[in-house]
C-alpha cells in the first residue's frame, strides 16, 4: 500500500487527506458536527459508500505539525501564486 497523500493550503489553512487515489470521484460529502470536533472536518465518499478522503479546516489546530510539514503544499495553485 502506498503512503497516504496529504495536501495543504497555508492560506486557507486547509488540508486534504486522500484515502483513495487522487481524482476518485466524490459522490457525497458528510460534514462532521463542528461542535463535536471543535472545528470543521468533511468526510468524502464515493458512489459505493467508500471513504475517499478527509478535508480538515483549521488544519494547524487539528493536525500534527509533522503531517503539515510533509504534506504537498498547494498554496500557490489555489491562490494564483500571489
Amino acid at each position: 500500500m502506498e503512503p497516504l497523500k496529504v495536501t495543504y493550503d497555508e492560506v486557507a489553512n486547509a488540508a486534504y487527506i486522500y484515502l483513495q487515489a487522487p481524482g476518485t470521484r466524490v459522490a457525497r460529502m458528510y460534514p462532521c458536527d463542528p461542535v463535536d470536533v471543535d472545528g470543521m472536518i468533511n468526510l468524502d465518499f464515493d458512489a459505493d459508500g467508500r471513504l475517499v478522503g478527509l478535508e480538515v479546516l483549521d488544519a494547524r489546530a487539528k493536525l500534527a505539525p509533522e503531517i503539515l510539514t510533509q504534506a504537498e503544499n498547494i498554496t500557490r495553485r489555489t491562490t494564483g501564486g500571489q
